[in-house]
């Protein structure tokens, strides 16, 4: 190899920050860990693009708020001519988490919220999500970050031709759950790591008079879950709206569970309402996909559609078994194709309960073919 300190074998990163400080503090973090190299720094987004066509790094690191070229402007010209995944570090301000949310949508993977403003010296309490984050983000494909292809809109694949061979999950799903058009419906989506680009590609398709109400739990923080909705909002015909404890529920309004809270629904007369609070987190989330899952299985009046969309782990099969053995539920999960990360939607689709696999740009036109 060229001398430029890129390791054979390993994660090698570029970190891309104004502070000094804070360059010298992830690279330790990262060091750290046998698996990563940090093969070079950057102090601005015009400084990182010249090294990532240098250096050729697998994974980027990059603050949000940098002078001469910002975070968001660096992110969009590295999508455009030299695709990487980037981790974003972001300020949790209401502009951090805005300037967030759009680095999500050009093509971010994912983000880390600073504990404390731009110069965090309390960085430590995200190293482990830091270093997660970086191996994950190493393991995604770079045809992931582009926008999808036109011919891969036409690839449907149903269940019974995509079934996982598994001899631990023999749950064969219940015959017939009698899906009835004329019922009462509730939609529940479920997503992480790759979600809110997802999540645009659906609620965005979705018309305003759509027949059901959608909760929606995507793990993030407190605070970016508000931005996430208001940027939903502006670009939907439904409604998008970040979940208030005790709201009626209505059809035709997207309900995003705030970051740090669980959201279930309740009944309550005719009528459904929210119900958020801070038990303990699910499978190390909160607000958890199982959670929000198991809260809508106790739904007797209403048929269920619940969606599972790219996200690290399995959050949401539990939840999902949960739905199925309970009532009338169709499901849907997002393809291997699509998925940013396949790990949620995999775990779902080997309970053999996921009625259809689907490319996320075709999902809101299955939501609406059973709703």
């Amino acid at each position: 190899m060229k001398g430029s300190g890129v390791a054979v074998g390993k994660i090698n990163i570029l970190i891309v920050d104004d502070s000094a400080f804070m360059r010298k503090l992830i690279s330790d973090f990262l060091t750290e860990d046998s698996r990563m190299s940090v093969i070079g720094t950057a102090r601005n987004g015009q400084d990182a693009l010249k090294k990532i066509k240098e250096l050729k790094p697998d994974v980027v690191t990059m603050d949000v708020e940098m002078p001469i070229m910002d975070g968001i402007s660096a992110l969009e010209q590295i999508m455009k001519e030299n695709p990487v995944p980037v981790i974003m570090l972001s300020s949790t301000t209401k502009v951090g988490a805005e300037n967030t949310i759009q680095a999500m949508q050009i093509g971010a993977i994912d983000f880390i919220a600073k504990p404390s403003g731009a110069i965090s010296l309390d960085l430590y309490k995200v190293k482990e999500e830091l270093i997660e984050k970086v191996i994950s983000a190493s393991k995604v494909k770079l045809a992931k970050l582009l926008p999808p292809r036109e011919q891969d809109k036409s690839s449907v694949i149903d269940r019974p031709s995509f079934r996982m061979e598994s001899k631990e999950m023999k749950l064969a799903k219940p015959a017939d759950s009698n899906w009835n058009s004329a019922a009462n419906k509730l939609v529940v989506l479920g997503t992480s790591t790759g979600g809110p680009r997802a999540l645009q590609h659906v609620i965005t398709k979705l018309p305003a008079n759509i027949n059901a109400p959608i909760l929606i739990v995507q793990h993030m923080p407190a605070g970016f879950t508000q931005s996430l909705a208001n940027r939903l909002n502006t670009l939907s015909e439904i409604t998008v709206k970040e979940a208030e404890h005790g709201e009626t529920i209505r059809k035709g309004v997207a309900y995003i569970a705030p970051g740090g809270h669980h959201l279930k629904v309740k009944s309550s007369g005719t009528s459904l309402v929210v119900h958020l609070d801070q038990s303990a987190p699910v499978n190390g989330h909160r607000p958890s996909v199982d959670v929000m899952f198991e809260s809508a299985s106790e739904l007797d009046n209403y048929n269920k559609l619940a969606v599972i969309m790219t996200g690290m782990g399995s959050d949401g099969t539990n939840g999902l078994i949960k739905l199925v053995n309970k009532g009338k539920v169709k499901s849907i999960a997002e393809s291997k194709e699509t998925s940013i990360v396949f790990g949620m939607p995999k775990a779902a689709i080997a309970t053999n309960y996921v009625d259809e696999i689907q490319n996320v740009e075709n999902i809101a036109q299955t939501i609406m073919k059973y709703v």
